[in-house]
């Protein structure tokens, strides 16, 4: 068995794709993964240290490393209708965003980089773990949170407003899904272990859908105060026939996002081979 480490979240999306290649489920053609896991900026963080072999990673990261890795066809999210949206507890025009304070998930994230991209001026900001933003809020520690994952489903109950769907805004400027994460591979491994990890993960999202109630105790071991519902709504938001294979409209949209950022200057200029196929 040839160790590889493999970074991703608790998130029920990520358990649900990965639960088949971790406990052996499929063919993994020899390959044995050394799970880290991590929050979304942790696992960043990582990234940019190009720290581990397979990572899943925030689009906005990858743009800082894209000489490190290298993304691959299966495991991402991207998707319509599944965007980071802006909340708060009292209404806030767009127009007031450059004057209020905003607690993010991370700098490094996608959501961020929407944010960025949408509203340039929205500049005071301060990173709060995600799960953490809502509380942020109605604690008055910022005036608006940005929200990814679960928080989706939980913001209203807690009686706070959306501002703005930042998804939404993506679809509406550009046709195209929204590009969330990937999952990508050191570019320092062989090109046959490369393809190989590619194809290992293409089957373990493959079982995932043909076996949804497989990874039940895998996804429920890290979300266990998640009720059933939730957990799979959240995985119906993110893993879709993206996430089998990006295909042509996925990898436009990953392009189309590092091409407005780039222009805006939120980007730096990056490697262009940034697909393994």
């Amino acid at each position: 068995m040839q160790k590889i480490t493999l970074g991703f979240s608790t998130c029920p999306n990520d358990t649900f794709i990965f639960d088949a290649m971790v406990h052996h489920k499929i063919d993994t053609e020899g390959l044995d993964f050394e799970v880290v896991l991590g929050d979304v900026e942790e696992l960043n963080q990582k990234a940019l240290k190009g720290a581990l072999d397979v990572t899943k990673i925030s689009y906005n990261a990858y743009a800082k490393v894209s000489d490190k890795y290298v993304i691959l066809d299966a495991g991402s999210a991207l998707g319509y209708k599944n965007g980071p949206l802006l909340i708060s507890k009292h209404k806030i025009y767009k127009d007031e965003l450059h004057d209020v304070k905003i607690a993010i998930p991370g700098f490094h994230t996608t959501a961020n980089l929407l944010l960025s991209v949408a509203f340039p001026k929205a500049k005071n900001k301060k990173e709060y773990l995600f799960s953490d933003i809502e509380e942020a809020v109605l604690s008055n520690e910022t005036d608006a949170g940005l929200i990814i994952h679960e928080n989706r489903f939980t913001y209203q109950k807690k009686g706070l407003k959306k501002i703005v769907d930042l998804g939404e805004y993506w679809e509406q400027n550009t046709g195209l899904p929204i590009p969330l994460g990937g999952i990508v591979v050191n570019r320092e491994l062989d090109k046959n272990l490369q393809e190989k990890i590619n194809r290992v993960m293409k089957r373990s999202v493959a079982f995932a859908f043909e076996n949804p109630k497989e990874a039940y105790p895998y996804i429920k071991q890290y979300a266990q105060e998640m009720e059933e519902e939730v957990m799979y709504k959240h995985i119906e938001l993110y893993v879709n026939d993206f996430t089998k294979d990006l295909g042509k409209d996925g990898k436009n949209a990953i392009r189309e996002l590092y091409k407005k950022a780039i222009s805006l200057g939120i980007l730096p200029e990056m490697n262009d081979q940034i697909f393994l196929t």
